[in-house]
């Protein structure tokens, strides 16, 4: 489709770990910290018997347990008191945006990715969707020329300059009326990588 951008295209399945870290309800607070160092991550899922996913148990939940108000003897404690529950979790088909917005809104890195049925498929974090913006100029203003191309006709886009520094996009030379200063800059705001877009349009002769 015309206009349309791998950012909303992409789902979470696109950038997803599959092997993932997790615990039994049952866990002793040992055996989450000792995961949780090994895997050098800040929280785990906390899986059913069946493989459900029921909570997520972090780092923070474990210093909570040990500070003076806690609940006093930790070697009793499992990941199953510990836990946050229920999970925010997300399936593998949903968009990337709305779980990089979960993870905003939420306040988490990471969101165990679960099947219909609530079975842990794999986990995504805020790096996993960062990926996505982690590219370099020259890919830039690569994409953008190409969604030029599919949104005008090749001798209007070919009118354009396109000119890209960290990620900041200025568009110049003979941007057209049709559709309009307003509707490119939106398209180019939709790809991958752009912080910022400029319309220094040449009047057309």
């Amino acid at each position: 489709m015309a206009g349309q951008t791998p950012w909303s295209g992409d789902t979470v399945a696109d950038v997803m770990t599959h092997a993932v870290a997790a615990v039994g309800r049952d866990a002793s607070v040992d055996e989450v910290v000792e995961t949780l160092h090994a895997r050098r991550v800040s929280a785990l899922p906390v899986l059913a018997g069946d493989g459900r996913v029921i909570g997520v148990v972090s780092e923070a939940d474990v210093l909570a347990a040990e500070l003076p108000d806690g609940p006093g003897d930790t070697t009793a404690l499992t990941a199953g008191r510990l836990m946050s529950s229920p999970a925010v979790t997300v399936h593998p088909e949903a968009a990337l945006a709305g779980a990089a917005r979960a993870m905003l809104l939420r306040e988490v890195k990471r969101l165990p990715v679960v099947d219909a049925d609530g079975h842990l498929r794999g986990i995504v974090s805020r790096a996993d969707v960062l990926k996505i913006f982690l590219r370099g100029d020259d890919d830039v203003a690569r994409h953008v020329r190409f969604e030029l191309l599919a949104a005008l006709d090749p001798q209007t886009a070919a009118g354009i300059d396109v000119a890209v520094a960290e990620g900041r996009v200025h568009l110049s030379g003979r941007i057209p009326e049709v559709p309009g200063t307003s509707v490119l800059t939106r398209l180019v705001q939709g790809v991958p990588g752009v912080v910022d877009v400029a319309v220094d349009p040449v009047p057309l002769a």
